[in-house]
């Protein structure tokens, strides 16, 4: 708000940089981090999105006045092209590419709300990755009475964090009657990103990639293997046991070459996006379909690696427009974009960087 009345919003060397607490916030967020969203910013459809056609009819703007320009005009795209990379060949027409197979939610299950409900004794397990709740979220005594009244917790990160031990007496850091806790607790110790390769996407929306320092000490796996495990067990046991709505299980595609531990660049393909009838990367998401041609795990993503290869290992930090600008250096969702302007930043006659415009 003080940038905007300012007039410095869409102003060269203006605007807003969010210094976040993480390496890597804005490539969480952008993976599907909030509760209510998909990869990309779409919507974790709802009770009320009844079918595939309620669901695109609920989430696509409508046009305000004639020749509006809005590219979420083109959330069928996006949305079909991930249930295509959710679920592979069984997405179809026929199915409405797998969406009856997709969760709906009917109130909002934030990671409060959830705390609240495990509090209430309402929840058996659950599965923290990469993020110490107890030193995170607030009132610490609650939150460590919410997991001692789980029947297990699965704990996935490289170090022994709180949250790990939350069950562990420390007199004054943590005041707990151990005995009386029945929780079981199972560690699968992961790599850090200095153990793996892969991206990390910082405030601007760059998506840098970074290689592979050291192999990951002691029985430490990367988060990869662990969730591939994970889900080849469920497989197995609907397989053999049935349950509710088993079909969404099964049809999850997990065709990567190695499917017990899928490597960072065939994820990274998957995310950016194919044309299924090619085989080919995509180089842009305009390029997406919602015919079920195409395939994208992440649509803001698409562009970062293409035919050309990977577009986020780029090194150039030269600046030809003089503008600390460095469009070679790694690649900025959308469509390698380093500045995001919106109409506000502009008068009424389209011009950029006028204070005018305010």
């Amino acid at each position: 708000m003080v940038q905007l009345i300012l007039g410095n919003m869409g102003m060269l060397g203006g605007g807003v940089n969010a210094l976040r607490g993480h390496s890597n916030i804005q490539g969480i967020t952008d993976m599907g981090l909030l509760c209510q969203n998909l990869p990309g910013y779409l919507k974790l459809p709802n009770d009320k999105d009844v079918d595939l056609a309620a669901h695109i009819a609920n989430h696509t703007p409508a046009a305000l006045r004639p020749g509006q320009t809005n590219y979420w005009h083109n959330y069928s795209k996006f949305f079909v092209s991930l249930m295509k990379s959710f679920w592979g060949n069984k997405a179809t027409a026929a199915n409405n590419f797998g969406y009856d197979w997709m969760p709906k939610w009917d109130e909002q299950y934030d990671v409060l709300r959830y705390f609240q409900m495990m509090h209430e004794g309402q929840v058996n397990g659950y599965i923290v990755q990469g993020f110490n709740l107890l030193a995170s979220l607030p009132n610490k005594a609650k939150i460590s009475e919410s997991l001692s009244k789980l029947k297990y917790l699965v704990v996935m990160d490289p170090l022994a964090v709180e949250t790990a031990t939350f069950w562990r007496n420390k007199k004054l850091f943590n005041e707990v009657d151990s005995a009386n806790i029945m929780t079981e607790v199972f560690r699968l110790p992961t790599g850090c990103f200095a153990e793996e390769e892969g991206t990390i996407v910082n405030s601007g929306r760059w998506m840098q990639w970074h290689w592979k320092g050291a192999a990951s000490p002691g029985e430490a796996i990367s988060d990869g293997e662990i969730w591939s495990g994970i889900l080849k067990e469920l497989k197995a046991l609907y397989a053999k046991e049935g349950g509710a709505l088993p079909e969404a299980v099964d049809a999850i595609d997990w065709q990567y070459v190695n499917s017990n531990n899928p490597s960072a660049p065939e994820v990274a393909k998957q995310l950016n996006g194919i044309d299924l009838a090619t085989g080919k990367q995509l180089s842009s998401f305009g390029e997406l379909k919602d015919d079920g041609s195409t395939a994208c795990g992440c649509w803001i993503y698409t562009g970062s690696w293409t035919e050309a290869g990977n577009q986020m290992a780029n090194r150039d930090n030269s600046d030809p427009s003089g503008k600390g600008i460095t469009p070679g250096w790694s690649f900025a969702w959308p469509a390698n974009r380093r500045v995001l302007y919106n109409r506000a930043s502009a008068d009424v006659n389209g011009k950029l960087g006028t204070k005018t415009a305010y």
